[in-house]
């Protein structure tokens, strides 16, 4: 070896450069993810990432709105070819974009990239199995969970004890909540008893979740069509006709609610741990604000649904997939895990992430925040609609859920209608 390139290999090797010695060029990676608010997570991560990983540069565009308006964004790129590297999918539309690009051969499988790290042991160490399922598609796993969000209720202890309920120990079931919900309206008529604001919320996770909880599904696997055409579609909608006749709930879109919970005018309220902080920044001292997990109907078979996001791989090149790989066993591990849940709220999708070392006396501080991770062993997948029609489908559901709240439909002719919409729109 000539004395030139042993001095440009000593120089690599301590990461010093020479005069006419190029050091590598780092891996960009453009990375795309939705709502603007993640930023105060995401950056200060990839900043972290990059520190540690000199070779690999994150390129964030600028995120989308919303997960309806990210997915539109990305299929929009696949057929001009200007995909990102990186995309942050949401739980609910990852089927739609994998049958999608699959396909095409416009987003990676997983699966060599979790064997080479120990297979199912690796996932197993990391992620509980409902977890890990949030990125499955077809039997393969297309992506890493990030973000997680399971509704809770938030809950006015004053209003609740005033009513005669426990605030410790609230119902779990709705009818037992829709009774107590009517004691507290009726201990003043001006206050809500509770609010569970379907009929208002952007997207149907509040609708899947009166599915899932009595151990229902969205969707008939083998018809394709919707799978709530029965008792436990009727049940759903007659729960929300009964929070608002029964439970003096106001018929506002979740925003309203929220400021009314926060003024303490409403008993109950179901939402987003995104919430938490927002919400005891709402209250402050007027009164004494609790969190608890979700009523489940069937103790046995039922669930929540799990909004949220997966990181999928898109690029197909190998040295970006790799580091791409990288940057997500990072952003789903338990440091970067460690700070998303002091951020936002969520419920940690790594297993390790509620440690001693990480989560655990955060949750001794913040006993509000912790209500989510008590029902992650509960957590399902969001669930989309064949055909890739789960937005217009939500909006189409949620006139009739309205109009059944509001007494203009019963909640017979209602599951009618819904069901028949519903049916009609899945392609």
């Amino acid at each position: 070896m000539s004395l030139s390139k042993r001095l440009a290999a000593a120089a690599l090797a301590v990461g010093l450069t020479l005069p006419g010695v190029a050091a590598a060029d780092p891996v960009k990676l453009q990375v795309l993810y939705n709502l603007p608010g993640f930023t105060k997570f995401h950056q200060p991560l990839a900043d972290e990432f990059m520190k540690n990983n000199p070779d690999v540069k994150i390129e964030f565009l600028a995120p989308a709105p919303g997960y309806n308006e990210g997915q539109q964004q990305v299929l929009r790129a696949a057929v001009t070819g200007n995909l990102p590297d990186v995309y942050f999918s949401g739980y609910n539309l990852t089927g739609e974009l994998v049958h999608t690009l699959a396909p095409r051969g416009q987003i990676t499988d997983l699966g060599p990239f979790v064997a080479a790290e120990g297979g199912q042991a690796f996932l197993d160490r990391n992620y509980s199995p409902k977890m890990a399922a949030l990125g499955v598609v077809d039997g393969k796993q297309y992506g890493l969970p990030v973000n997680a969000s399971s509704p809770i209720m938030f809950v006015n202890a004053d209003l609740v004890r005033k009513a005669g309920g426990d605030p410790d120990h609230m119902p779990d079931t709705f009818d037992g909540l829709i009774a107590l919900a009517q004691k507290i309206h009726a201990t003043d008529p001006k206050v809500a008893g509770m609010a569970y604001d379907i009929g208002g919320w952007p997207d149907d996770w509040l609708w899947q979740a009166l599915i899932v909880s009595q151990g229902g599904t969205l969707t008939d696997p083998k018809t394709g069509k919707a799978a709530f055409d029965g008792p436990i579609g009727l049940k759903a909608l007659q729960w929300t006709r009964r929070f608002v006749t029964e439970g003096g709930q106001a018929v506002l879109d979740w925003d309203q609610a929220r400021q009314q919970f926060g003024a303490g005018l409403t008993g109950f309220m179901f939402s987003t741990p995104a919430h938490v902080q927002t919400i005891e920044g709402l209250v402050g001292t007027r009164f004494q604000l609790k969190t608890t997990t979700f009523p489940l109907e069937d103790k046995v078979h039922g669930g929540v649904p799990t909004g949220g996001n997966s990181a999928v791989i898109l690029t197909q090149d190998k040295t970006k997939q790799d580091a791409a790989w990288k940057y997500l066993k990072w952003i789903t591990g338990p440091a970067a895990q460690n700070t998303i849940v002091r951020i936002t709220g969520y419920l940690p999708t790594n297993k390790l992430a509620t440690g001693p070392d990480y989560l655990a006396p955060y949750y001794v501080e913040h006993p509000n925040v912790k209500t989510a991770s008590l029902q992650a062993d509960k957590s399902l997948p969001w669930a989309g609609y064949p055909g890739g029609d789960s937005v217009r489908i939500w909006r189409t559901q949620r006139d009739v859920i309205g109009k059944v709240m509001r007494g203009e439909l019963t909640p017979e002719a209602g599951l009618k209608e819904i069901v028949e919409q519903t049916n009609a729109l899945i392609k």
